[in-house]
């Protein structure tokens, strides 16, 4: 097997330094005290916009945090709370250019709940709730860089009083204000430990439902690597249904040694928020510990967004349950976190087709599930492994007989589900019969659009043939409905003699599709 270590990105583990947190809820003992914060991150929030602003124009940095600048005249900071907003400000700008964004039209509250409001569709209690989460996003901001030359942090300073941890807020006026910080984190200890070696961190105070809470963070130095992909890596597919971790041991050579799964359902039944996020993080232990027992690296995707959908849009309701309950991205973070401070190294990969290749590849070949096959492929993509077209799919797209029963069944299917459109009165079920029509008619365009060769370039991965259809997708548009009878199917065994052969003589030797696919059978699940 050819590889190419290249495929493969290695995560941000090169840098010298990593971020490590604690999260705590702030409680005001005198009400004047808690009123003259909140107003002091509403002038900071305006000052943060005040200053992307500024810096879209092309404004000097040093100018803008001046002691008489505007951001210090009109919104009555001082010179370091200031510098802190240009810095946010310089961050929102930042991250803006690389998601390839338009500047321009960053909506500081959220473009959500920015449209949402514009609609002007709601009322009572959902319209309260909306616009009070978009006024907390748009002003609920206070933030201060740790400074070592200040003992730790010169605006928001903690300081331990009479056995409890306490947060002194310095109002920009000469004044400050004082409120208890109450949290169980983890690093609560390690924070404290900074506060009385006069260590920097810093500090970010964020307004949610009411509630002010703050989120501390320091660097630390991230330790040599002691376990790298020259070992090996552990691959982690994250699926919510059911709700579990997909792990697959791949040693160097890109074979698989060992695979298991972790639940994630006690995550979903976690009662509150912070439950659900001391979970995550056991769930994040228990993988870099299997990655440190087996010496190896951690592989996963590379996912920046998930589309969960929303309710009217058809994707239905059972979907969108699962969808947002789908932590992917926060446990990513923590394992990432985690596996950085152990010296376990971090690879990130495109996610693109990985489930697909799984599933027609080595779910079938090995007996796998579909999510322990596709976590197989995420992990010989990270060791630079390509996957090619096995040479009994070769064969059976270049069946005429079988690609002329894909198109027959993708046109029965387009005529029946617009047949259900035109009697259906109900306009949700209607939006839903047309995703299903619009996706029926891109798996009929793709199949037939598929000529020639689907090798077309060595590897395929990434491959197209000369017509632009993907293989690996066209593989998956012309086994898994017509053939097998859903969308997403669990048992792949049935497509073991194509992949050794090239035969599908059990579809063709009979009138109609395999006895668990084709519109016309009782027990197709489409979805």
């Amino acid at each position: 097997m050819k590889a190419r270590p290249e495929v493969a990105r290695k995560c941000s583990s090169q840098r010298a330094k990593a971020f490590t947190g604690v999260q705590a809820l702030l409680v005001f003992p005198s009400e004047e005290d808690r009123k003259a914060v909140l107003d002091l991150m509403r002038r900071f929030s305006a000052g943060v916009r005040y200053a992307y602003n500024r810096l879209l124009e092309g404004k000097d940095r040093d100018k803008l945090k001046r002691q008489n600048s505007p951001l210090s005249v009109l919104f009555g900071l001082n010179t370091r709370y200031a510098d802190d907003a240009i810095l946010k400000a310089q961050a929102v700008l930042d991250s803006a250019r690389e998601l390839g964004e338009d500047p321009r039209k960053v909506v500081f509250g959220g473009r959500k709940a920015f449209e949402q409001l514009k609609r002007r569709h709601l009322s009572g209690k959902p319209l309260e709730e909306l616009q009070r989460e978009w006024k907390e996003r748009r002003q609920g901001l206070l933030y201060s860089r740790g400074d070592q030359t200040k003992g730790g942090n010169l605006n928001l300073r903690l300081l331990v009083k009479d056995g409890a941890l306490r947060l002194r807020i310095n109002l920009a006026d000469g004044s400050y204000a004082h409120a208890l910080v109450r949290t169980r984190h983890p690093n609560l200890n390690a924070l404290v430990e900074r506060v009385y070696a006069s260590l920097p961190y810093n500090v970010e105070l964020s307004l949610r439902e009411g509630k002010v809470y703050a989120h501390f963070t320091w660097q630390e130095k991230l330790p040599a690597l002691l376990h790298t992909r020259k070992s090996g890596v552990l691959a982690i597919d994250i699926n919510a249904d059911p709700y579990h971790l997909a792990l697959a041991v791949v040693s160097p050579d890109g074979n698989l040694r060992k695979h298991l799964a972790l639940s994630l359902e006690e995550v979903d039944r976690a009662e509150n928020r912070g439950t659900k996020e001391l979970l995550l993080w056991k769930v994040a232990h228990e993988v870099v510990s299997l990655a440190e027992e087996h010496r190896v690296a951690v592989a996963t995707e590379r996912l920046k967004y998930l589309p969960k959908g929303r309710r009217g849009d058809g994707s239905g309701r059972a979907f969108r349950r699962k969808a947002h309950r789908f932590a992917y991205a926060s446990l990513l973070r923590k394992i990432h976190s985690l596996a950085r401070k152990r010296g376990v190294e971090v690879v990130e990969v495109n996610p693109q087709d990985t489930s697909t290749i799984g599933m027609l590849k080595y779910a079938p070949l090995l007996s796998l599930s579909k999510d322990t096959s596709a976590a197989y492929v995420i992990g010989r993509r990270a060791l630079g492994f390509e996957e090619k077209i096995p040479g009994g799919y070769e064969k059976l797209l270049q069946d005429e007989g079988f690609r002329a029963h894909v198109e027959n069944f993708y046109a029965s299917r387009a005529h029946e589900l617009r047949a259900k459109k035109a009697a259906e009165p109900n306009p949700y079920l209607k939006r839903r019969l047309s995703r299903q029509i619009g996706k029926t008619e891109r798996h009929r365009s793709l199949f037939s659009s598929f000529q020639g060769s689907s090798g077309s370039r060595e590897g395929s991965t990434g491959g197209r043939n000369p017509h632009g259809a993907h293989p690996w997708r066209v593989l998956r548009a012309g086994t898994f409905l017509p053939l097998l009878g859903r969308e997403v199917p669990r048992d792949l065994s049935p497509l073991k003699p194509i992949l050794f052969g090239g035969s599908w003589k059990g579809w063709k030797g009979s009138r109609g599709p395999h006895p668990g696919g084709g519109p016309e059978c009782a027990n197709v699940h489409f979805g």
